[in-house]
């Protein structure tokens, strides 16, 4: 992989294939939301992750990326795609079919800090005093978006939210604890389809044969979620990432749940409470400490 470049050298065009990463896979929730109106989320899953594993292995085969997976590594790969792929979608659409978009993606936004607390737990990783920042201003912004909703019931898209963080988190941290050496770009597509058949297990065991019969606004946004949000939004993260300072990649990163809450408003006109933009600002401060702190650092020294 080539080496990330220095920030004095990230150049306009780096910037911009960044802010179109950013608009895709925020852009995703809101096309998923969409979807959401016109099928179930098994369907929109199975039809999307389906559209993201073609998208992926075309691209990558087209500009001459290597997919293979060493024999040991296959089984690290199958449980990551469980994880990131399979839980992660279908954990999400579910929320996303139970509740604010805007709210489903301030929560799962929360995963660079329960995979902080995942790699202190299990991997031994020390947690330094940005970290026990990041982790505090989490719990005080997932406690100020979510107190008011318990009081009102059992959230269940709450829940389902905070499981597509876990479940995210999980598996970056799987892959760490397995030493995985597989080139990332081959990781992220053998993810896809292991996850996509996992998927289908699940679409066909609860719903049967998935309907066909769907809107053109419901394709339209499917083919958006499979072939642009998904595919090639991971394309264009592992074809980009190691030749992007660490600066830029976070604040790549973190400007995807601005664009999604920011684009839940203004396109699916929801309406954010006093509690759930408290609660999204110090959630993304928490996520700015983990992800962007130490690369300013880095880019100092």
């Amino acid at each position: 992989m080539p080496q990330a470049r220095d920030t004095a050298e990230v150049t306009g065009r780096d910037r911009l294939l960044v802010l179109l990463l950013a608009f895709a896979w925020g852009g995703n929730w809101i096309a998923g939301a969409i979807a959401l109106h016109g099928t179930s989320p098994w369907t929109l899953r199975f039809f999307g992750s389906s559209l993201a594993g073609l998208t992926l292995i075309a691209a990558a085969l087209i500009t001459g990326h290597t997919l293979k997976v060493p024999r040991g590594q296959r089984i690290h790969v199958m449980v990551a795609g469980f994880l990131n792929v399979a839980l992660f979608q279908v954990l999400s659409a579910f929320a996303q079919a139970n509740g604010a978009t805007s709210r489903v993606v301030i929560l799962n936004y929360s995963m660079p800090i329960w995979t902080t607390i995942m790699s202190c737990v299990l991997l031994g990783e020390r947690l330094d005093r940005t970290r026990q920042i990041a982790i505090a201003l989490c719990a005080v912004g997932l406690g100020v978006l979510v107190w008011p909703l318990i009081e009102q019931g059992v959230p269940a898209a709450a829940f389902l939210a905070l499981g597509c963080a876990w479940a995210w988190g999980g598996a970056t941290v799987y892959l760490k604890w397995v030493k995985s050496t597989v080139p990332p770009l081959a990781t992220a597509a053998w993810q896809l389809v292991f996850g996509f058949l996992f998927i289908a297990a699940g679409t066909f065991v609860f719903e049967g044969v998935p309907r066909v019969n769907l809107s053109s606004e419901t394709w339209v946004a499917i083919l958006f979620v499979g072939i642009v949000g998904t595919g090639f939004a991971h394309f264009l993260w592992w074809s980009i990432a190691g030749r992007l300072s660490p600066v830029t990649a976070s604040i790549g990163s973190l400007l995807v749940p601005v664009i999604g809450v920011l684009g839940s408003v203004a396109l699916l006109g929801e309406r954010p409470t006093a509690n759930d933009i408290v609660g999204f600002v110090l959630i993304f401060a928490a996520a700015a400490c983990v992800l962007l702190l130490p690369a300013l650092r880095g880019a100092r020294a």
